[in-house]
């Protein structure tokens, strides 16, 4: 916790950003909101001021933070007319904690940098029990002098907290990050489609491997999700989704090949088709389950 109440702007507070600035404001900071539509009741009952604009969120803050969807989003919210960039005056510090484009977070970056003001990128994972329980791993890219100025407040949320290098390597950082989450949650599906195909009990069979090197959190989480059919979001599809689309972008301009990246896309892409995409990524298994005309739970 940082020694003194800081006045700190937030951007987006859908579901991770809620909890997320939620923890902030429980430190004692002062925060500055704005987000598209109504303010969570738990924020609007709080300390925050609730801004009408980005804008007179940057003019009141030093230390802004952001978490919106998608690179556009990141964009727009910077560099609308009354965006971000609009209201900042030199020496105050921009985070963005949305997980984006690493080529694009660089050229934000830069015109932030013109402006007389630092840019951390700092997209996280954890989904939303780790947004409410402040137990994220935070991924960050920038300057190690504003990291160590901002470190304080990511405490605050998160329990895991890496400078992996400049900007545009956070965002890196969670990219790859999304291929592995998303591999593991295509081999748990498998394996746990098999199991129950095969006539075991897969809630048995997930608490043996649970004891072995197979254990992981994707097993334990989600595994326990495809058992029990609840796909209520953590982390949406069409999420994981726009993160994997960041992977095989990125890869085919470096000339990489991921091809269990684009199967398990292509998993994804089957599930949205099926109506999904607001689904929880643990649902991939659906698609697995069409392909074998059988369902884990049947």
């Amino acid at each position: 916790m940082t020694k003194q109440p800081l006045k700190i702007g937030f951007v987006g507070l859908g579901t991770m950003g809620t909890p997320m600035a939620g923890h902030l404001i429980a430190a004692g900071h002062q925060l500055f909101v704005n987000t598209i539509g109504k303010i969570p009741p738990s924020i609007a009952d709080s300390t925050a001021t609730q801004c009408v604009s980005v804008r007179g969120v940057a003019e009141r803050a030093d230390i802004i933070f952001v978490m919106v969807p998608d690179t556009p989003d990141v964009e727009k919210v910077l560099f609308d007319e009354s965006g971000l960039a609009s209201g900042l005056t030199k020496g105050k510090v921009v985070v963005d904690m949305s997980s984006i484009s690493p080529i694009a977070t660089k050229e934000f970056a830069k015109k932030i940098n013109a402006i007389g003001c630092d840019y951390l990128d700092a997209p996280v994972s954890g989904g939303e029990v780790g947004a409410k329980n402040a137990t994220l791993s935070i991924m960050v890219g920038g300057d190690e002098a504003v990291f160590a100025k901002v470190k304080p407040l990511f405490e605050l949320m998160g329990k895991n907290i890496t400078l992996v290098g400049g900007n545009g390597d956070g965002q890196t950082a969670k990219v790859a990050n999304q291929i592995i989450v998303a591999l593991n949650i295509e081999a748990v599906a498998e394996a746990l489609l098999f199991a129950a195909r095969a006539g075991a009990d897969p809630a048995k069979v997930r608490a043996a491997l649970m004891g072995g090197f197979a254990s992981s959190r994707i097993l334990e989480v989600h595994g326990e999700r495809m058992i029990k059919r609840t796909f209520d979001p953590g982390f949406r599809i069409e999420l994981h989704q726009k993160d994997l689309n960041l992977a095989l972008s990125s890869a085919r301009a470096l000339g990489v090949s991921l091809p269990n990246t684009a199967t398990a896309q292509e998993l994804f892409n089957a599930c949205s088709a099926h109506g999904g995409k607001g689904w929880d990524h643990s649902a991939m298994v659906r698609a697995l389950e069409k392909l074998a005309n059988f369902e884990i739970g049947g």
